[in-house]
């Protein structure tokens, strides 16, 4: 059993608005740059990024787009009885027409309908394998099913964000494919002109998709361990090329997330060769993970206690990251998704 890392982390450093609301360029957030070896830190600025980074690094990005998760609806039970009002929180997409999804009321049963407009409903369909999750069959399907959800949706908002912030806010500038249920936040940083300063300098840039589930339950009423938590992935041919171009010249692969490092990682095969690959994961990853692709990493700051705790502790002393963190404490740096940056390098 891994040991959870622990700190205390004042309110004031919970940052409950996106910077662009705080007069600040999103790519203008502070960032702090941990050496992997000493733990020496490095204070800087976000767009001053491709001063750490050299021609032929790879950067790679999860260009995975963030789905206003949350539905609201009526319940129906039998003869179109109306039972009351529910919540429901998209978790996983399993087909064009399909998710798992957790329904906010303890009178949920397989055949209830949940209308949630006059042109979408959801059946309920079973349990699913885990915990407090349903199936539900939806009325539309691929395009169609989306247009709802993005029509009707809010974003996963947590316990700290205390307003509405519309689902801009939620998406990094380069998101493509719709998925995720909340938001692949470590790039959120990133502006279209710090890419393109980034790829002047020589700086590959390379995308994978790994589509984020519903890891916030209900402010953790249900407990959810990271390798409950499946989450659909696509490593394309491109960016395969790109990183064995890099790794044989050298050169570093940077994963902007840890969604990113859980899915290269997973296609990894044994003598560090990757390949193109779809599927689906739960890999955990802690401090005895011997890390095969992935040389350094940039995400956010994450909360006491949290499993990216344990992921970030792969590639880093947990004393010098410990550390590191205080420090950032200290200097008021801001964590969450609207936050400040960490690079660890």
């Amino acid at each position: 059993m891994q040991t959870a890392l622990n700190f205390e982390l004042p309110d004031q450093l919970n940052a409950s608005s996106p910077p662009e609301r705080r007069g600040l360029r999103r790519d203008f957030v502070r960032m702090l740059v941990l050496n992997r070896t000493n733990g020496a830190v490095n204070h800087s600025t976000f767009f001053h990024l491709d001063k750490f980074l050299g021609a032929g690094d790879v950067l790679v990005l999860n260009n995975s787009r963030t789905v206003p998760a949350i539905l609201y609806g009526e319940q129906l039970r039998g003869h179109n009885e109306v039972k009351k009002r529910v919540e429901i929180r998209l978790a996983h997409r399993l087909t064009e027409s399909s998710w798992e999804a957790l329904v906010v009321n303890d009178d949920v049963m397989a055949g209830d309908r949940l209308m949630i407009s006059p042109t979408l409903c959801a059946t309920v369909k079973e349990r699913a394998d885990r915990e407090p999750f349903f199936l539900l069959q939806f009325s539309l399907k691929g395009s169609e099913l989306y247009e709802q959800i993005y029509s009707l949706g809010e974003p996963i908002r947590y316990e700290y964000i205390t307003e509405p912030w519309g689902l801009d806010y939620y998406q990094t500038v380069y998101a493509a494919q719709p998925g995720s249920v909340e938001m692949p936040s470590a790039g959120r940083a990133f502006s279209w002109e710090l890419l393109l300063k980034l790829q002047r300098k020589g700086i590959k840039v390379a995308f994978i998709q790994l589509h984020t589930g519903l890891s916030y339950l209900l402010d953790d009423k249900y407990h959810q361990q990271p390798s409950e938590n499946n989450e659909s992935y696509d490593v394309p041919p491109e960016t395969v090329k790109i990183i064995r171009e890099a790794k044989r010249n050298g050169n570093r692969v940077i994963a902007v997330g840890t969604t990113v490092v859980r899915a290269l990682e997973t296609v990894a095969n044994e003598g560090d060769i990757l390949s193109s690959q779809t599927g689906w994961t739960n890999l955990y990853i802690t401090k005895n993970y011997p890390l095969q692709i992935v040389d350094g990493l940039i995400t956010g700051f994450h909360e006491p206690e949290a499993s990216h705790l344990q992921l970030l502790s792969a590639f880093i002393n947990e004393g010098y990251l410990m550390e590191a963190y205080q420090q950032a404490i200290e200097e008021g740096y801001l964590w969450h998704e609207f936050g400040d940056m960490n690079m660890i390098l």
